[in-house]
C-alpha cells in the first residue's frame, strides 16, 4: 500500500488510530485461530462516517478490508489473508439506547457483550445469546458470526435477538435493513442475511437488539455419567420430553481431566457429565423443569446430582465449562488445544454416536479430542489436542478435522453451529453446500462487486487449511 494512500486514510482516523508498524502488524494478523498473515495497515474508526471514508478508499484502489472485534473468532475469520486494512471496531462502542418499554436496546459494533449486560441489568432485560467469550466478545463480532452459547436451547443464536442492522456497504453506501418491531413480513430480509455473513458483505456499524426479562429465578444441575454414551441418550430424551431447560451442556471424561488438573475442582472421574439449568418468573415453574429433567437423567442412569438455586453455588458449579477451552491446553504436557473441528451441530437422536465417534476419529488419526458444549441446542464442540510442533501431528488433524465433518454431513448434521466458517472449516463446509455455493458467491459479487470485504473466507476460501495462511506455530508444512 502506498504513502499517499496511508497519508489519506491517517487523515480520516488521526495519527492515533493507524498503525503500520510490524508489531502492530504481527497482532492483528491473528484471531483465536491457527492461522496468521499480516495486514498493510490496522485503521480504528470512530465513526459512520470514518468507515464511510475508509471504504470510499478501498472499494476506488480495490483494497481489502478486514473487520475485527475482540479477535475471539476460531475459524480465522479476523486473519487478513490478503493483507490490506484490518478494520478494527472496537473504538465505535457507544450504547446508543435503551428503550425498556419496546423491549429493545441499539449499540455500536464495538460494545462488549458483558458490558452491555451489565448496562441493561437495572432495567431488568438481559441481551440473551451469550457466548463463552462474553467478557470480550463485541456485539459486531457476534452479529458477523451469528454466534450463540449456553442459552441458545431456550433463547436462540444472535440471529434471533437481532432486529436490525445499519451497515456500511463496500461502496461506502450506508444502508439501514431491519426495523424496531418484533415482526417485520415485507421483502427481502437483508437484515437476516448480514447475521453470519463473517465481514464478507457489509461493515455492521449499528446494532438493534431484541431484549427479554431478566428470570427471577434459575437453577442449576449436574449430573454424573459412567457412559458417555447414556449422557448423549439423556440429552435427547430430555429435549424430546417437552422439557424447556434454559441451559443443557456436557463434558466428556477428556474435559473433566483437563478442568479437574487446571482448576483443581474435584470433579468426579466419570465418562461425561451434564449441567442443567431451568429459570423463569416463578419458582414452582422452575421447579417443575428441574425435577422433570432430574428424573430422565435418573432413567438414562444418571447419578449423583446437584442442585442449586443460589448464585454463588450456580457459579462455582458451572466454573470448569466456563474455563473448559483455556484449561484444555493443560490437558498434556507438550499438546496445544486448537481449534479446527470444534462446532459442528447434529440431530439429537445423534448426539450420543457423535461423541463417541470423536474419540474413535481420534485414536485412529494420532490425536486426541474432546465431546462437549451447547448440547441441548445439537451444538457438539470438539477440540483436537496434539503436539504442533510435529509435521504429522498436523497431518493427523487434518484427516480427523475431514472425517469428523463427513460423519457429521452423512447423519445430517451441519458443520458449524455458532463459531462460523472463514478459513478452517471451508473445506467441509464447502461440500455441504456444494449445491448453493454459486448462488452464495452471486450474492457476494452483488454485495461487493471488487471483493474487497473479507476475500477468500467461506465459500472463496482455500480447500487446504494448512496452506491457507502461515500457521502460528514453529513447523513447516
Amino acid at each position: 500500500m502506498n504513502s499517499t494512500i496511508i497519508e489519506k486514510l491517517k487523515q480520516i482516523v488521526g495519527e492515533e488510530n493507524i498503525k503500520t508498524d510490524t508489531a502492530d502488524l504481527y497482532i492483528y494478523g491473528s484471531d483465536s485461530s491457527v492461522h496468521s498473515a499480516p495486514a498493510d495497515v490496522v485503521l480504528r474508526p470512530n465513526t459512520i462516517e470514518q468507515v464511510q471514508e475508509i471504504m470510499r478508499i478501498a472499494n476506488a484502489e480495490k483494497i481489502p478490508v478486514v473487520p475485527r472485534g475482540a479477535g475471539s473468532g476460531m475459524s480465522g475469520h479476523a486473519v487478513p489473508i490478503d493483507g490490506g486494512i484490518v478494520l478494527d471496531m472496537k473504538r465505535m462502542n457507544r450504547i446508543i439506547e435503551i428503550r425498556p418499554a419496546d423491549m429493545l436496546a441499539k449499540v455500536e459494533p464495538g460494545v462488549v457483550d458483558d458490558d452491555l449486560n451489565r448496562a441493561l441489568k437495572p432495567h431488568g432485560f438481559m441481551y440473551p445469546p451469550l457466548p463463552a467469550s462474553s467478557r470480550i466478545a463485541t456485539i459486531g463480532g457476534e452479529i458477523a458470526n451469528n454466534a450463540s452459547g449456553i442459552r441458545s436451547v431456550k433463547y436462540g443464536a444472535t440471529r434471533d435477538s437481532v432486529l436490525g442492522v445499519k451497515v456500511v456497504l463496500a461502496n461506502g453506501e450506508l444502508v439501514n435493513l431491519g426495523a424496531n418491531t418484533r415482526v417485520e413480513a415485507s421483502g427481502y430480509q437483508l437484515d437476516r442475511l448480514m447475521i453470519g455473513s463473517e465481514g464478507t458483505l457489509g461493515i455492521i456499524v449499528e446494532a438493534t437488539l431484541k431484549l427479554v426479562p431478566i428470570p427471577k429465578f434459575r437453577c442449576i444441575a449436574i449430573a454424573k455419567f459412567n457412559k458417555l454414551e447414556e449422557a448423549g441418550e439423556a440429552i435427547a430424551d430430555v429435549i424430546s420430553s417437552g422439557a424447556q431447560p434454559s441451559m443443557l451442556e456436557l463434558m466428556d471424561n477428556i474435559a473433566i481431566t483437563a478442568v479437574n488438573k487446571t482448576l483443581n475442582m474435584g470433579l468426579p472421574d466419570v465418562e461425561a457429565i451434564l449441567m442443567l439449568e431451568a429459570d423463569g418468573m416463578v419458582k414452582e415453574a422452575v421447579d417443575f423443569e428441574i425435577e422433570k429433567m432430574k428424573a430422565i437423567c435418573e432413567k438414562h442412569n444418571g447419578f449423583g446430582i446437584e442442585m442449586s438455586y443460589d448464585a454463588k453455588e450456580r457459579t462455582r458449579i458451572f466454573a470448569g465449562r466456563k474455563k473448559l477451552f483455556a484449561a484444555l491446553s493443560r490437558y498434556k504436557d507438550g499438546y496445544s488445544c486448537t481449534s479446527l473441528a470444534d462446532d459442528m451441530a447434529v440431530p439429537y437422536s445423534k448426539m450420543a454416536e457423535c461423541a463417541n465417534k470423536i474419540h474413535e476419529i481420534a485414536a485412529r488419526n494420532n490425536v486426541i479430542m474432546t465431546a462437549y458444549g451447547h448440547c441441548g441446542s445439537g451444538c457438539m464442540h470438539t477440540k483436537i489436542l496434539f503436539d504442533p510442533t510435529k509435521r504429522e501431528q498436523w497431518e493427523g488433524a487434518k484427516r480427523a478435522v475431514a472425517e469428523t465433518y463427513d460423519y457429521v454431513h452423512s447423519v445430517g448434521g451441519t458443520t458449524s453451529a455458532e463459531h462460523g466458517i472463514a478459513l478452517s472449516k471451508a473445506p467441509s463446509w464447502k461440500k455441504e453446500k456444494a449445491d448453493s455455493l454459486d448462488l452464495l458467491r452471486a450474492v457476494k459479487k452483488a454485495f461487493d462487486p471488487n471483493n474487497i470485504l473479507n476475500p477468500h473466507k467461506m465459500q472463496d476460501a482455500p480447500d487446504d487449511w494448512l496452506k491457507a495462511t502461515k500457521l502460528r506455530y514453529p513447523v513447516e508444512i
